[in-house]
Formats: structure tokens, sequence, C-alpha cells
């Protein structure tokens, strides 16, 4: 069995990811997602977001989920983010912010359902909940909320 332990942990390269989005981190891992884990794994479009309830036009989100143990990885725009769900900063990601660039540390938990990231450990910034098929990605911060349908498992 190949752990998510036993993969490196990957980080947004600097400037950003360019073009055909990177080959996945966690492909060769064998182990099975914790037991508080949704399986959110996949190739992700957004067809539905709102800013402040209400609708806006850019559906252009596309996320890739990967998972396994207790480890996710989200690419998406430029952006490599991996953590593991254990609620602590040193496991969570340590990264770059995907909109400003700027150094980024959040802890990651699975909480009631939800997939809940808090930087700094201090505050909820975004959830990422299965309704059914749909994957709805809140940014509370910018009371932003994408949903998003599976193009690819």
């Amino acid at each position: 069995m190949v752990l998510a332990s036993d993969i490196p942990v990957a980080h947004t390269p600097e400037g950003g990811w360019k073009g055909k989005m990177p080959p996945p981190i966690l492909e060769s891992c064998t182990e099975p997602l914790a037991g508080d884990a949704f399986d959110m794994r996949g190739l992700w479009k957004a067809y539905a977001v709102e800013v402040n309830g209400a609708p806006v036009d850019d559906i252009s989100h596309v996320e890739r989920v990967e998972q396994g143990g207790n480890r996710v990885v989200i690419t998406s725009g430029a952006i490599i983010h991996d953590m593991v769900c254990d609620g602590t900063m040193e496991n969570g990601v340590n990264d770059v912010n995907g909109f400003t660039g700027a150094p980024l540390t959040v802890a990651a938990t699975w909480e009631d359902g939800k997939h809940v990231l808090r930087p700094n450990n201090e505050f909820i910034a975004v959830t990422r909940e299965l309704d059914g098929d749909v994957l709805i990605w809140t940014i509370n911060p910018l009371k932003r909320v994408t949903r998003m349908r599976r193009i690819e498992n």
C-alpha cells in the first residue's frame, strides 16, 4: 500500500503553474480515505457562481481534487494546495494565496460534512461540501459561492 504520507508534499511553483494543469500528486496513493473524509476526488467545473447572493457571469473555475488518507491536494488556477486535514498549521496549506500570491498558512479539517480551511487557524475562510453530485466551494471573506459539477473522475 502506498500511503499519502509516502508521497512528498507539493507546492505551487514560483509564479504559479502555467498552461496545462500539472500531473496529479497522489496518483500512486492507494490509501483509503480517512473515516471523516468525504470523496470529492475528480476534476470539477463551475456552473454557477454567486457573490453576496447575486449571480456572476464568471464560471471559468476548474479544479482538480486528489485525496488519500487524510490528505487533500487541490490544483486550480495557478496554485497547488497540498494539505493534511488534521487541524495543524504544520500539515495544512503552507503555500501562496491563489488570488494575491502572498504567503499562506492554513489549517485544514473535516467538520460536519465539510472540508474546512482556517488561515492561521483563526476563522473559517473556505469550505467545500457535497450536495448530491455538486461540490460547493465557499469563500467566506469574499461572500463567494461556487457550485461545480464533476467533469472527470
